[in-house]
This record gives structure tokens, sequence and C-alpha cells, in this order.
């Protein structure tokens, strides 16, 4: 089948960034959060976003006119939902409001519309569970910033068909972006790799081994990383890691993806990251 048609839900970060790299491959785009002011905002993150690309010459003008031409938003799910060939669920990490929001789509959408998550660790197939046509129900999983980032994890659950994925490959090559298959494990690969990895880093701190600054620098310097992974972590958000680290922990039932108590305990105080403006470093 051809995807003329994308629906995006959820205007932060990266649904806005799925929304910008869909309209930028010449799809027809609708970004959807029920949030009128999240809402607002993404679709002025996306507009800025490619003003910079056109001030720095990495597009013209009129690509960046033509793209947002091809981008609306609305507030309504079923408006749009409705017309959709693809819809890329990009909410919050927490299986039962997805499932919650896929029932929805699977009584909106057109019986061919394909319905694809973002989840980083959920399983597909759970979700694809909560709906009528699990054959159709996807792993999309991009990387963030969504914009720069070249990978996107394409997860089948246990009853996807070759169709979908296949249609959903060229999707992800039509936006410029590596897919590359997975099978629907907890954390997939790039989290199941990642999180633990962070996860220690944090038991680095939290058994005085050494600062959140020694650890970033050994991870850089020393091993090449363009980021150290307490800095990644407050860049992904701690609530994130930490929901991760749950899923992968009971998942697998194994104590090596038991979350630091020190990343429950700043979870706890507020501290989240970046976002918050407290993490593991102090932000304006």
């Amino acid at each position: 089948m051809s995807i003329r048609r994308i629906t995006v839900i959820g205007a932060g970060q990266m649904g806005g960034g799925i929304a910008q790299v869909g309209a930028q491959a010449g799809y027809e785009v609708t970004l959807h959060d029920m949030n009128a002011k999240a809402l607002a905002q993404g679709m002025e993150a996306i507009h800025k976003r490619l003003t910079r690309a056109v001030e720095k010459g990495k597009m013209n003008i009129e690509a960046r006119d033509a793209t947002l031409e091809r981008l609306t938003s609305s507030p309504d799910l079923t408006e749009a939902a409705q017309e959709a060939d693809i819809v890329i669920e990009a909410i919050v990490e927490n299986m039962e409001v997805k499932t919650e929001i896929f029932r929805n789509l699977d009584v909106i959408c057109p019986a061919h519309t394909i319905l694809a998550s973002n989840t980083s660790s959920l399983p597909i197939t759970e979700i694809a569970a909560s709906t009528k046509r699990p054959e159709r129900v996807i792993g999309m999983h991009f990387m963030n910033p969504v914009p720069v980032m070249k990978l996107v994890e394409v997860i089948r659950g246990l009853a996807t068909t070759d169709e979908v994925y296949h249609t959903v490959e060229m999707l992800a090559k039509q936006m410029q972006k590596e897919p590359v298959e997975v099978n629907d494990f907890p954390g997939f690969v790039s989290n199941r790799v990642l999180m633990p990895m962070i996860n220690e880093a944090i038991y680095t701190v939290y058994e005085g081994v050494a600062t959140p600054e020694a650890v970033d620098q050994v991870m850089k310097l020393g091993m090449n990383h363009p980021m150290g992974p307490l800095t990644l972590a407050d860049f992904i958000g701690l609530d994130t890691c930490l929901y991760i680290m749950e899923t992968l922990y009971e998942g697998f039932g194994d104590s090596k993806y038991r979350p630091c108590p020190l990343l429950r305990k700043y979870v706890k105080a507020g501290w989240l990251g970046k976002k918050s403006g407290r993490g593991f470093y102090v932000y304006d």
C-alpha cells in the first residue's frame, strides 16, 4: 500500500520532529495533541527549526514554505486521524495511556490505516492486542532529535504482516532515515543497550566512585562518546530513563536491570533533567 497522509499523535519534541520530517519528505501531515497550548508550541517549534535551517543554508525558503503548507494541526483526534494512511503515536511512555489511544484510533481510522507507536521500550504485541487490527500495528522508534538522527528501529509485533513492515520500512527511507528491523523484546536494541549503561553510570555516582562530571569525562575522552551518559540522561529525562529501566526489569526479571536508587530519588524530587531545570546538572 502507499502512504499519502500521516497523522502524528503528540506535539512534544518527538512528535513534532516526526511531523516535521514527514512533511519535509512530501507527505500530508496532521499533528494532533489534545492540549491546545502544547499543539501550538509544537507547531511553533517546527517553524523555528525550519527557519533556522534556511538561515544556515541547509534549506531554501521555497522548501520551507512547501513543508509548512503540507503540515496542519488539530486538537480533535477524530478530525486528525479519520483520513490517515498511517498514524504514528508519540505520547507519554505509559502502557495504559498508549492502549487507550490505540483503542480509540482503531475505531476512528479506516480499515487500511497502519497504527505505529514510537514507544522506546513497551511491547508492540501488547499494544496491538488493544485493537482489532493487530496485523496492522507496528513500532517506529525514532531517535531524538528526530530531524537530525538517522536511525528508526522498526519493531514487528507478533501479528504484524510483511506488507505492513515493508510499507513502514519504505516510509522511513522516504523520511531520509535508516530503518533497522528489531524483534519485539523489552527495550528493543537501543534502550536495552543504552539504559543499563546510563543506570551503571548513575550507580558510580550513587556509590561515590566519581562525580557526574568525572563520569561523563571518562566516557567522552576514554570511549569517544559525543556526550557523557549522565548528560544524555538529563537530556532524555530521568523519569523516562526510570520508566524504561522498570520496563526492562519487569520484562526480563533480571537484577542487572534494577534501577539505581539515586535515579528513583531524583525522579521523586522532581529532578527530571534538562526539562525541569535540574537533574545531574543544573540548567537555566
